[in-house]
């Protein structure tokens, strides 16, 4: 983590200098153009922000199109290109969005080439407002990986012109965009501007104050059907997350199971009266040489997976999906940070080995979280909390060392449910279609389709879902942040 700014990356005396020219380069119209370029005048005529989708910059990467913030790295990898703007030139670039998009006259929406879109920012605020008052989905995106399947690509009728699709990325508002229509024209922005712009309409009072302006939920879908394994992992421990890189929070995580081959599985914590330092031993082995194998479920549980089963994995434990498998992950939000122990002895799409973090892994398992103790308190832990006519209520999850708490609706007709000031993330993962309406009238219906993703913001209160069809069965998973203990906020039904 770090607090880099725009300024960081400039030349102080040049800037000064070119300050000092600028007026006597002024003609009738003085355009200045480019990164930083609100730094050299106190006031302008005019001000236009240019904005692009987080997407599409990685798309550009990868097509060696752009290289990092101030450096001529077009050629470079483009997992490092990525993995710099992740930390480095997004962090500095949002600091500086606060400053100037508010003092802004225009935007201008980047995101097609040669094609640019502009709005003034009364309505880009107009647009945003109106968001934060209404369900909505932002833009998902779809990734080939190395173990990726073949399920999403025929669910969402997705080009075939990818190896595979591993991953969707479909409610990650840190990357993900967002569409706003005025009149026939849609202009597409970082859905991050709803965050860093409308905080407390979006997520709540009390999750502000514990994160300040950050989404902190995920949900992501992962897809290996008829593909492979994830790669075996696990995730940072609060306290080691917090002395090593600075975050404040860590990814706690499940795996909510949408479909799966009768051969479907997961992987998850250790089994009883391994010896640690031998499997610490044979993973160091297996990275050291590309002939030896890690024999894997010697050491750590293989469970199967079926349809609507949910597999909670705190920090700290051993885990990954095995193949035919899609899971809807649902997750913390810190950045990322996956220490990956084992691979499989395969390459990347690049050809590359992928990068394998045993020093930080090995680090941060946790040896005690064995069999029996997670059958017991990670496996399926759903319970009845509600019911009436036509549907039911399930507390589902998370664990009680983390912060989401998720809850199961299964129901035929119209369920009543309330943000109660809080952040509520959604995915249809049972039945085709569902309607989400407000009693009130307050937005539109909104139609959500099996596995998609949506959020309703803390400000819209109360909403309902219905079937579509009546009659049919449909289920949500609901995600929210659990309230602390002087906080009556929690969400109920």
């Amino acid at each position: 983590m770090n607090s880099l700014a725009i300024r960081d990356f400039i030349d102080s005396e040049k800037l000064e200098a070119t300050r000092a020219d600028l007026p006597s380069m002024a003609t009738d119209i003085t355009i200045v153009i480019g990164t930083g370029a609100s730094f050299l005048l106190p006031k302008f005529d005019l001000l236009l922000y240019a904005d692009m989708a987080r997407w599409e910059i990685q798309q550009r990467q990868r097509r060696g199109e752009i290289g990092n913030l101030g450096i001529p790295n077009r050629s470079e990898r483009s997992s490092l290109k990525y993995k710099r703007s992740f930390f480095i030139d997004w962090r500095a670039a949002d600091r500086l969005k606060t400053e100037v998009l508010p003092r802004s006259n225009f935007l201008i929406d980047t995101n097609i080439p040669s094609l640019p879109k502009m709005i003034s920012t009364e309505q880009l605020q107009a647009g945003l407002s109106a968001t934060v008052h209404q369900p909505f989905r932002v833009v998902p995106f779809f990734d080939p990986g190395p173990w990726g399947g073949h399920w999403m690509e025929e669910v969402f009728d997705l080009p075939r012109d990818q190896a595979n699709y591993a991953w969707c990325f479909d409610c990650v508002p840190e990357e993900n965009s967002l569409l706003l229509r005025f009149g026939k024209k849609t202009v597409e922005i970082p859905a991050l501007d709803l965050v860093l712009f409308h905080p407390m309409e979006l997520l709540g009072q009390a999750v502000v104050s514990r994160f300040g302006a950050e989404f902190p939920i995920r949900f992501d879908l992962l897809d290996t059907f008829e593909g492979g394994n994830l790669s075996l992992q696990v995730h940072p421990r609060n306290e080691y997350i917090q002395r090593e890189f600075g975050m404040k929070y860590t990814q706690d995580e499940s795996y909510y199971i949408l479909e799966a081959k009768p051969n479907g599985s997961v992987y998850l914590g250790l089994k009883a009266d391994i010896n640690c330092e031998t499997m610490a031993k044979e993973l160091r082995a297996a990275q050291a040489d590309d002939d030896t194998e890690f024999e894997a479920e010697r050491y750590v549980n293989r469970f199967p997976a079926q349809k609507h089963d949910h597999f909670l994995i705190p920090a700290g434990t051993i885990h990954c999906s095995g193949r035919d498998t899609v899971v809807l992950e649902i997750s913390a939000t810190p950045y990322i940070f996956t220490f990956k122990l084992w691979d499989w002895g395969r390459v990347g799409l690049d050809g590359r080995p992928r990068p394998i973090h045993l020093d930080h892994g090995i680090e941060n398992i946790c040896w005690d979280r064995t069999t029996t103790w997670v059958e017991q308190a990670l496996i399926n832990r759903s319970e009845t909390i509600a019911e009436s006519d036509g549907w039911r209520e399930e507390l589902t999850g998370l664990h009680s060392a983390q912060f989401i708490e998720t809850r199961r609706h299964w129901f035929t007709g119209t369920v009543p449910h309330d943000t109660k000031g809080n952040l509520n993330v959604l995915n249809l993962v049972h039945g085709p279609e569902a309607i989400v309406e407000s009693p009130a009238g307050a937005f539109p219906p909104f139609t959500v389709h099996y596995a998609e993703s949506f959020i309703v913001p803390a400000a819209v209160g109360a909403y309902t879902i219905r079937p579509a069809t009546p009659g049919t069965t449909c289920a949500t998973i609901k995600a929210f942040v659990r309230p602390s203990p002087a906080c009556s906020c929690r969400p109920t039904t």
